[in-house]
């Protein structure tokens, strides 16, 4: 049996101890499993995606969880960086194990489970310290952080302060609402494409915004702004939102409904 550890939030122990481990994440063919690595000799290359994992956000800390496979468990296992470039193999789970622990140096590398994990393949379920492991990437200690959109992740602990003391030349302050509907106003009916980008990333910055005022944009000719829709108000709290992603979600353009995929398995 190979032995892998699965690290998530802690609020998940008790589901996970009485149904295992959902197929939550999407691998890097689309399908749905579980992303974990393999247990090693050394705590701090077994535990190495901590610190980048629990910097997205965690309810109550972190907690490791160690799950048994069936040696020939079919796996994908790679580098993080391959996963838009088909860099994952599929091997059996002990193939996986051999191939990481065989590298000199392993960090950046994950395993695939193509399925969920069962409650019986759970060994055991323990607190994990957020001290352990890389953040934003391997070896990026010591290198500027970037903090633009794009990078920074919403709700980071000292985010605010990182991007006060650093602010990206790109990605400032967005303009007021009334500044941003006037410019989608002034775009035309069905409205310039490339001014309507533009704005749809100002809203994507925000994290509520005016959902009666975008939601003409789900019918705009431009596929483009049809998807920059989607990012634009994928993370609002604002009433409405979902009811928008769901009428997108029927779009006829597969890259939008794509993109309400990728924004509602990011939930």
């Amino acid at each position: 049996m190979a032995m892998f550890v699965h690290l998530t939030s802690a609020a998940g122990a008790a589901r996970i101890r009485r149904s295992g481990i959902r197929a939550d994440s999407r691998g890097p063919g689309g399908e749905r499993g579980v992303y974990c690595f393999p247990v090693l000799p050394s705590y701090t290359l077994t535990h190495q995606w901590l610190r980048e994992l629990a910097r997205r956000g965690t309810r109550g800390g972190m907690v490791a969880v160690q799950v048994r496979l069936d040696d020939g468990q079919p796996v994908l296992a790679g580098h993080y960086a391959g996963r838009r470039r088909d860099g994952h193999r599929p091997v059996s789970a002990v193939e996986a194990v051999r191939l990481i622990a065989g590298r000199d140096d392993p960090q950046g590398w994950e395993v695939f489970v193509p399925r969920a994990v069962r409650p019986g393949e759970v060994h055991r379920i323990r607190s994990a310290p957020q001290v352990t492991g890389w953040r934003y990437w391997p070896g990026s200690h010591g290198t500027r952080p970037c903090t633009c959109f794009g990078c920074r992740v919403r709700g980071e602990y000292g985010g605010r302060r990182l991007r006060e003391r650093l602010p990206h030349p790109l990605d400032g302050p967005p303009p007021p609402v009334p500044v941003l509907l006037g410019r989608i106003a002034a775009a035309g009916n069905p409205g310039d494409p490339r001014a309507l980008l533009d704005a749809l990333h100002w809203f994507g910055t925000r994290r509520r915004g005016p959902v009666p005022a975008l939601a003409p944009l789900a019918a705009h000719p431009d596929p483009r702004v049809r998807r920059e829709l989607v990012w634009a108000v994928a993370r609002w709290s604002t009433p409405g939102t979902a009811d928008l992603l769901d009428a997108l979600a029927a779009d006829p353009d597969p890259g939008v409904r794509e993109a309400v995929e990728d924004v509602r398995a990011a939930d």
